[in-house]
């Protein structure tokens, strides 16, 4: 990182991508190189007079205790995310006026809202370095925020994202072209020179020429880029953590919502447009509909009552007198699975749970079902205060609490989190963007954690969630060709079958078993085990693969298994390392 933001690197170049993956110190690491450009250099004066840090605002109290905690009183910095817009103002154009090596407030920290809509101060003086948190939210170079920081007049830049790679290659460039420009030409000339023909070599139907072609271009792409982004994986941290065990459990529909999907799609099917890889707005609403219905009928039962355009007819397959007072998990497979396994954790383990859902709707049904059931619970949403979500969090991790499950919605709490308190993790619905999972699933394992982790991902079994699911397969495989350099990620899903989105299958166990080509199973039995270098890191078709129970570690999801679950796929992080003394 030194030897970027110091133009050694690169010539000319002062930025660096700094793209650990989460929980690897990148925040403590930041830290350093501040302080190091704040107070010395070759020529034995500071690099720097100030620098910026850009975060989210749920993280810039958290860079602030950061800063203090490895610093204590040697620096002051100044965290502005609230406030009248004059006294904003007032404060940043104080900061930015300090020259010198005897600045009262050498670091600011501001979130990217509170930036953006202050640019024109920011803007008027220059800064010795600027990074940016989370720094994925700059891969669009024509929204506002992108505009805005790249309008900053700060050579050297640090980009931070355990995630570089979120949707495609262009994303990448945006990054990359932010901290760095012109290392990779223009828009126009990476996608013509290195998107294209990447993409096309990735596809699962590439010719061996369009594969060949694709396989120079990424090497090309990675002999410029490897100067200037630092990427370490999880692999680092596991001699420190317990095992994590992650499980992606297939749960079949029940009649009455196979019933239902089979009526929407029908309705729908003249009107569903795909243009190119991506889905068109006016299918976006339906999508939406179908994944609600993966997750339990009552989320669409409103536009049922309705009959709104699409929903004719369906309130007839709905059982008589049904109605939304009480929520039946018996008419949602999901819901089984997860009824099921919270009654066998909380009766015969004392670990706790964290549900993670994309949608605040199913949060709040599964809220329903706990208040059903008896069972304590803390949610975190978007209308929860910063102040209020530490405090909540902070008795959650306390083993004495007595709270049994934390409800999270992913948009509110992805990033960032510590809810070392649980070591079992519910994601109940998948997101489009890989990424967004991850973070989400990272919250128990982490460090600090002292037990066995389980990580459950529910996926409806043939519906558009498998089908999500696969999309984010094809992500991972591009980005971990593309940053962690991988050379054998295998091609699984072509663009074509990835836009065969809305189809149910009702003939399959798992639809991404059937669409990898497993050759480790006869009929949807596993006969050959995993190579052994493999882990939950690794492609899909490297993990066990069981068709029934047998082949599960996790007794909690055996205990399930009959409740609705038609297929899982399992592995682990680690071997155990035991401590000898």
């Amino acid at each position: 990182m030194y030897d970027c933001v110091t133009g050694d690197q690169i010539e000319n170049s002062y930025g660096c991508i700094m793209a650990d993956e989460m929980g690897l110190g990148k925040t403590l690491q930041c830290i350093t190189l501040m302080w190091t450009l704040l107070k010395q250099s070759p020529d034995c004066c500071p690099y720097i007079d100030k620098a910026v840090v850009v975060a989210p605002s749920s993280l810039v109290k958290n860079w602030y205790n950061e800063i203090y905690k490895w610093l204590g009183q040697k620096i002051n910095p100044l965290a502005i995310d609230s406030g009248t817009k004059q006294e904003i103002d007032r404060n940043l154009n104080q900061f930015m006026s300090q020259q010198g090596r005897r600045n009262p407030n050498p670091i600011l920290i501001i979130s990217y809202e509170t930036f953006r809509l202050h640019a024109y101060v920011m803007h008027k003086g220059s800064v010795g370095l600027v990074i940016c948190d989370e720094g994925h939210r700059l891969k669009n170079s024509e929204n506002q925020t992108y505009q805005a920081l790249n309008g900053l007049k700060a050579k050297r830049r640090v980009l931070l994202s355990g995630t570089p790679i979120q949707n495609d290659l262009l994303e990448y460039f945006s990054l990359v072209h932010f901290v760095n420009g012109g290392i990779l030409g223009t828009a126009q000339e990476f996608k013509r020179k290195f998107e294209t023909p990447i993409l096309r070599g990735r596809d699962a139907s590439s010719t061996d020429a369009e594969h060949k072609k694709g396989q120079e271009r990424l090497q090309e792409l990675a002999s410029i880029v490897n100067k200037c982004i630092i990427r370490r994986t999880q692999a680092l941290l596991t001699r420190y953590l317990p095992v994590k065990v992650e499980q992606i459990v297939c749960c079949n529909l029940t009649p009455l919502q196979s019933e239902l999907y089979k009526m929407l799609v029908r309705s729908k099917s003249s009107d569903i447009q795909v243009d190119g890889d991506k889905v068109t707005g006016s299918s976006l609403s339906f999508i939406t509909q179908l994944k609600k219905l993966c997750n339990h009928p009552d989320l669409i039962y409103e536009k049922c009552l309705q009959e709104a355009e699409g929903f004719e007819g369906t309130l007839d397959v709905f059982p008589a007198g049904h109605n939304l007072k009480t929520l039946k998990p018996e008419l949602s497979g999901k819901f089984l699975v997860l009824d099921c396994m919270l009654a066998l954790i909380k009766t015969s383990t004392s670990d706790k749970v964290v549900l993670v859902s994309n949608y605040t709707q199913t949060l709040d049904l599964c809220e329903k079902l706990f208040r059903q059931r008896g069972y304590l619970f803390v949610r975190l949403d978007g209308t929860m205060s910063i102040k209020k979500r530490a405090k909540i969090v902070e008795k959650f991790n306390n083993p004495s609490s007595p709270e049994y499950i934390f409800m999270l919605s992913s948009k509110a709490g992805g990033c960032g989190l510590n809810l070392i308190g649980a070591n079992r993790l519910v994601m109940f619905d998948p997101d489009w963007n890989p990424a967004n999972d991850d973070q989400a699933m990272a919250r128990c394992w982490r460090d600090g954690q002292k037990k066995q982790c389980f990580i459950y991902r529910l996926i409806a079994t043939g519906t558009i969630e498998e089908k999500i699911f696969q999309r984010q397969a094809h992500k991972k495989a591009l980005s971990s060709c593309v940053v962690d350099k991988e050379e054998d990620v295998e091609k699984h899903f072509s663009r074509d079958e990835l836009k065969d989105l809305f189809r149910l299958n009702e003939e399959t166990i798992s639809d991404t078993h059937d669409k990898i080509k497993c050759r480790r199973c006869v009929n949807n039995i596993q006969v050959r085990p995993p190579p052994e270098d493999s882990d939950c890191t690794s492609d899909l078709s490297q993990w066990y693969h069981c068709a029934d129970k047998k082949g599960l570690v996790d007794v909690i999801l055996k205990g399930a298994w009959d409740s609705a679950v038609s297929f899982t796929f399992h592995h682990k992080s680690h071997e155990e390392q035991r401590q000898t003394v």
